[in-house]
């Protein structure tokens, strides 16, 4: 179902809660559009505000949920580190920091010539390496001190993640929210060995939606 409750007795907050071996509760009237992989805009969906997204890759509705989660026995299991980000990345120089351990292995750190862990080494490619930087959509690679600020959204990118950006709070099945942070890439195939975070594996077992 895509919208959840009426419209005078919505929660406010402006959040995604991680639902237990099931789906993506999102409130808080935050935009959710489609994307293609480079970040192209396909189209604005449709929503009252509060909706739920699928997270275990068998909805027959998607992105948003059917209840597949509970018919095909979904394991939710999250894997996902809780610490901060400061405290895990490392140090590549040129004011470039990386955390391998919230890689989505999206493909955007090089290009023909280069990727960022050399450009970063090398003085005269220190722009290139910033600006691979920041297209970096799981925030795994950032560069030190950036404010970035980007507009709360959820963005579906064709056959891969969601993309949360804008400091949206992720709260997990747990209750505690993970760090926020301007982006982040949520698992929409149900396969990540991260959960809820993307590790990539969409490409490898085809997903599509």
């Amino acid at each position: 179902m895509h919208r959840v409750g009426e419209r005078g007795y919505r929660r406010r907050v402006t959040e995604i809660v991680v639902g237990e071996n099931g789906s993506y509760h999102v409130t808080g009237d935050v935009p959710l559009v489609r994307i293609r992989k480079d970040g192209t805009l396909v189209a604005e969906l449709v929503t009252d505000g509060e909706y739920s997204l699928c997270r275990c890759g068998g909805s027959s509705d998607k992105p948003f949920c059917s209840d597949a989660h509970g018919e095909v026995g979904f394991d939710g299991t999250e894997a996902a580190p809780t610490d901060d980000y400061a405290g895990r990345a490392k140090d590549l120089g040129a004011g470039i920091l990386d955390d391998r351990a919230i890689c989505a292995h999206a493909g955007f750190c090089a290009n023909r010539i280069t990727n960022v862990w050399k450009a970063a080494k090398d003085p005269e490619l220190e722009a290139t390496a910033r600006e691979l930087v920041s297209k970096c959509p799981s925030g795994a690679l950032t560069l030190a001190g950036a404010n970035v600020e980007l507009p709360a959204r959820i963005a579906v990118e064709e056959n891969g993640p969601l993309h949360v950006e804008g400091r949206i709070t992720v709260r997990r099945a747990d209750g505690e929210p993970f760090e926020s942070r301007p982006r982040m890439l949520l698992c929409r195939c149900g396969r990540s060995k991260n959960k809820p975070l993307c590790d990539g594996s969409h490409k490898e077992v085809g997903f599509e939606g």
